[in-house]
């Protein structure tokens, strides 16, 4: 467990292994734990870093909490953990446009999981000459509709008046497909009981800055390195088919349907969302 400062505010994060480096960046109601499985998985190959993001798990809260100044938080730890060894030879300051950023910067994969994703692309939007490949793991390019705003007012209210533990007690269940919830609910219970790691100020501030987050499918079509997309067949948060919307978008998608899960497929089918990482990982 490592952790830097962002203006006084403590960021945490994990790093694995060793190789190309691969940012997994968890959701909303999250930490960086619910990517355990997969840090197992691909430590013997590539080299994971796992944030807390602000407000979440071990890391505080930032003055900045909308999607951009979380990627920010991101590309500050990028740039701590990802310098390219060589870099000492390169004279010029790594904001030098004369200088290629793989001569200072080591160029690293972003996977976003939910909240995560929208984290992920608005990260893309100002450092794509830092990134190798990305993906959106149960999450979308797509800005919030009226109906998707109202629901988040919803939860903005019943968080301000019962807390951030009995909203998540509450939602996290409905994350999950009724096959896990039949065949695995020692994983929702397990989910569950991280509820009570959140204030309710950090949840709401999550909302606020989803509902006025931007579409950013534009990314999407602009891409020039490849773009996972990984799906859940009985996703409620992100519906399947509002998620197949937006893979024809890159020039390059690798596209992957859980069909066993819902919203939480790194949880309910962590084999195959290993396999499916790994390979992407491998050929990109």
């Amino acid at each position: 467990m490592k952790e830097i400062l962002i203006a006084g505010k403590k960021i945490v994060y994990r790093i694995t292994g060793t190789g190309k480096p691969v940012f997994l960046i968890h959701g909303f109601g999250e930490d960086g734990e619910v990517w355990n499985n997969q840090v197992e998985y691909l430590k013997e190959r590539f080299q994971l870093i796992v944030p807390d993001l602000p407000g979440s798990g071990r890391s505080e809260m930032i003055g900045d909490m909308s999607m951009e100044g979380m990627a920010e938080v991101i590309k500050s730890i990028y740039d701590v953990e990802c310098r390219n060894p060589h870099s000492q030879k390169v004279k010029q300051s790594p904001s030098d446009s004369k200088v290629p950023p793989s001569e200072v910067f080591r160029e690293a994969v972003f996977i976003g999981h939910s909240m995560g994703g929208y984290i992920t692309l608005a990260l893309v939007e100002s450092y794509w000459n830092h990134v190798s490949a990305f993906g959106l793991f149960h999450s979308s390019a797509f800005a919030d509709n009226e109906e998707k705003i109202a629901t988040r007012r919803k939860g903005i209210e019943f968080i301000q008046q019962k807390g951030a533990s009995a909203f998540l007690k509450t939602a996290t269940p409905n994350l999950f497909s009724t096959i896990s919830k039949d065949e695995k609910p020692g994983l929702i219970d397990k989910q569950v009981a991280t509820s009570d790691n959140f204030l309710p100020a950090a949840l709401v501030s999550y909302y606020e800055a989803m509902i006025r987050r931007p579409d950013r499918t534009d990314i999407l079509r602009k891409a020039t390195v490849s773009v996972l997309f990984i799906m859940g067949k009985y996703d409620v948060a992100i519906p399947l088919e509002d998620g197949l919307k937006q893979c024809h978008l890159p020039e390059k998608s690798y596209i992957h349907i859980l069909n066993e899960s819902g919203h939480m497929g790194m949880l309910e089918e962590a084999g195959k969302s290993n396999l499916i990482l790994e390979k992407f990982l491998l050929e990109i």
